[in-house]
């Protein structure tokens, strides 16, 4: 007779909704001194909810994660507001959740669904949450989370661009610095070679060497430098550079930081160098 009354296993879809439910718990009660049993409760079914979404997006050490539940999980994600909360209530959760949520999240941004990148289209509707990351840095306890699920969201091209024309300082400045570390990354070799053979972004770059700002045409510098050492440059590429060359000249000839670096200097000559010679 028992096994009657077996309950009925969750769908990935149930996994996600219950993860919600338990975010909005959180949210609602993480000021609260009452209670603290039941949320001690609810906040280990949310780190058991979040590893079983781990594990069903990377599969686990017997199986493959399985393509039909990943589109069920991702759907449910970001049909409601699944990834705001997620975000919200990260410095709320322990250090192992916290890991696995920026896995989660990570893992979200490469899913497709009939062939869409569904997190793009949510981060589209929803661009105040990328602000809310960059914030993050300012949180030494959780910098380190919000870095990972920030450098996975502006892998979405649009959001990289966005960011960079921001008008908020600090996010500008920040996704500047996060787009150089990741370009420098020899692991993302491959996508620094894309990024510096578009005009486009190479337009991007020498704006924001205008900027009014000396520490954003510092972390602006450090990108620039990039498409400058591009020994196969694009044509079009090099045809900006050679039309701005009198320009870029004059502006590096006096570009200078408040202290004395030798590796800034050396990097600022190679640039004129290159720029020189074409």
């Amino acid at each position: 007779m028992k096994g009657l009354f077996k309950s009925k296993p969750r769908t990935p879809a149930d996994v996600v909704r219950q993860t919600r439910e338990l975010l909005i718990f959180l949210d609602l009660h993480s000021g609260s001194r009452g209670g603290d049993a039941k949320r001690e409760e609810k906040m280990a079914e949310l780190s058991k909810n979040i590893r079983e979404l781990k594990s069903i997006l990377y599969g686990n050490g017997e199986s493959e994660p399985v393509t039909e539940a990943c589109v069920q999980l991702t759907q449910e994600f970001f049909r409601e507001n699944t990834l705001r909360l997620l975000i919200i209530c990260l410095p709320k959760l322990n250090l192992e959740t916290r890991k696995d949520a920026t896995q989660v999240v990570a893992n979200l941004q490469r899913q497709q669904v009939s062939s869409k990148i569904v997190a793009s289209e949510y981060l589209e509707a929803n661009k105040d949450l990328l602000d809310t990351l960059i914030s993050g840095y300012e949180n030494m306890d959780i910098a380190l989370h919000y870095g990972s699920m920030l450098r996975e969201c502006i892998r979405h091209q649009k959001f990289n661009t966005r960011l960079l024309s921001s008008t908020n300082y600090i996010t500008k400045r920040q996704a500047i610095k996060l787009l150089g570390d990741m370009l420098l990354d020899r692991s993302n070799s491959a996508v620094m070679m894309r990024y510096v053979s578009s005009k486009d972004n190479l337009m991007i770059l020498m704006n924001l060497l205008r900027d009014s700002s000396k520490n954003i045409q510092i972390e602006a510098f450090h990108v620039f430098k990039l498409f400058a050492a591009n020994k196969n440059k694009p044509t079009e590429v090099v045809n900006i550079l050679v039309t701005n060359r009198s320009k870029l000249l004059r502006f590096f000839a006096g570009f200078k930081i408040d202290k004395e670096d030798e590796q800034f200097e050396a990097d600022k000559e190679q640039v004129i160098k290159e720029i020189s010679a074409l």
